[in-house]
């Protein structure tokens, strides 16, 4: 097909996400190799975002490629309640790398399935039926998540699941518990158990977070929020459940995000990286605890798709491409650099407010003038932003543009030399905001 019509066929008959589908314009694309992806009509893009913050070993990775061309002439469907080599090992890899007493997992098609069992293992395994989570926080599309969910994605899908508080994220939009990470998590922990209290701990099944917080910011914890938030769930007899969808798999430059804290939760979500997205798949891991209650309890969940074996197979060879290869040193080594892209960016451009990294997960705020405010407001857009985001595309930079941020979030095999290409693309689309910022 010639691009244009590979674009009006898919904007007639198909719907995208998040969008009126007439007001979308796709990037038409043909291949992806690497850290680029290559539109139909022939351009290089710099993939700066890993496409959905998912395709962490990078794109059409031979060797992932030839373990699902080998499991296509082997298995590739059989009902979940069957037991399969792909099965077992993928099982036990994922028991031998994630830390602590996490050892058995249920699969599923995405982060979003995952998160929903997740709810149902917790308040099956307590008793209970609240879920506390956080307004910084995005936990999938489907109904119930939608409710896990704060960003105003959720408002258009509500009423939804009941039973979900709703609490404050250790940095908050718009103003701080505090200048200092010690403040800033003594503060907010004061304040969940105070909400904690007003609910009823004895109502309250599970806390979900992100263990780093994603498209809301990428916004790492302060310094002590893990192993305090921790210690009080535990002390309130609620549940932990880390979703790491988006920032689990070396994205963080550890192979799990909770690793930064030095905890471990009782439930672990997961997705995305688990097979850098080249086919679907998500687990939900539990604690040796909540195992053993459902090995004598019926756990009242399923899915035609539960453990598909073209997605096991795959997922474990992604596994051993990500950490056979160093991916999440790479990550943890590349860190350095982009904080010292960001810095140097920001004492330039005016309109730069700053930039966060942990790992390869990155973000750049900005703002309209020297107070800070941000240039377009919450859930809201601003014709600068715009700008920059088609000035990303056109100069051969592929990232997302949300809000008066965008997204810096490169798959793991990015090289340094790499890493410096996006930035000097980002360098000149700076001064697009700069000519909006006032002052």
């Amino acid at each position: 097909m010639e691009t244009q019509q590979i674009v009006d066929l898919c904007k007639q008959h198909t719907m995208y996400t998040w969008s009126a589908t007439s007001k979308v314009n796709p990037l038409p694309i043909e291949r992806a190799e690497g850290v680029y992806i290559y539109t139909t009509d022939g351009r290089k893009i710099l993939d700066f975002n890993s496409q959905l913050m998912s395709v962490n070993i990078g794109h059409s990775h031979p060797k992932v490629r030839d373990a699902m061309k080998k499991q296509l002439d082997k298995l590739l469907y059989v009902f979940p309640g069957t037991a399969t080599e792909e099965r077992a090992r993928l099982g036990k890899k994922l028991a031998e790398i994630v830390p602590g007493d996490i050892n058995t997992f249920f699969f599923t098609l995405g982060g979003a399935e995952a998160n929903e069992n997740a709810i149902r293992a917790a308040r099956l395994f307590t008793g209970k039926q609240k879920i506390i989570t956080r307004y910084r926080s995005y936990h999938g599309g489907t109904n119930a998540t939608m409710q896990l969910t704060g960003d105003p994605r959720r408002w258009a899908n509500e009423p939804g699941m009941p039973g979900i508080v709703r609490v404050m994220d250790p940095q908050p939009y718009d103003y701080s518990f505090g200048d200092d990470d010690e403040t800033r998590t003594k503060n907010n922990l004061t304040y969940l158990e105070e909400v904690i209290q007003y609910e009823g701990a004895d109502n309250i099944a599970a806390m979900f977070i992100e263990t780093v917080t994603g498209t809301n910011g990428i916004l790492p914890p302060p310094k002590g929020y893990l192993e305090g938030l921790r210690a009080l769930l535990d002390r309130h007899g609620i549940l932990l459940v880390c979703d790491e969808v988006m920032c689990g798999f070396g994205r963080t430059g550890k192979l799990f995000a909770f690793e930064h804290g030095n905890i471990v939760p009782d439930i672990l979500c997961m997705a995305k990286g688990l097979t850098s997205s080249y086919i679907p798949l998500g687990a939900m891991g539990v604690s040796d605890r909540i195992a053993d209650h459902f090995r004598e309890n019926v756990f009242w969940g399923g899915l035609t798709y539960n453990s598909h074996a073209l997605a096991l197979a795959t997922a474990e060879a992604v596994i051993d491409v990500l950490i056979g290869e160093g991916m999440v040193e790479n990550a943890a080594r590349l860190e350095g650099t982009m904080r010292s892209e960001m810095d140097r960016l920001q004492a330039k451009h005016p309109s730069m407010k700053g930039g966060r990294a942990i790992g390869l997960f990155g973000m750049i705020d900005v703002q309209k003038d020297a107070s800070g405010a941000p240039l377009a407001p919450y859930n809201g857009t601003h014709p600068a932003m715009q700008k920059l985001s088609k000035f990303f595309i056109d100069e051969g930079l592929f990232t997302f543009v949300r809000w008066s941020s965008f997204m810096c979030n490169p798959p793991l095999c990015i090289t340094e030399e790499q890493l410096l290409e996006g930035y000097a693309i980002i360098d000149r689309g700076l001064d697009i905001t700069d000519d909006a910022f006032e002052g």
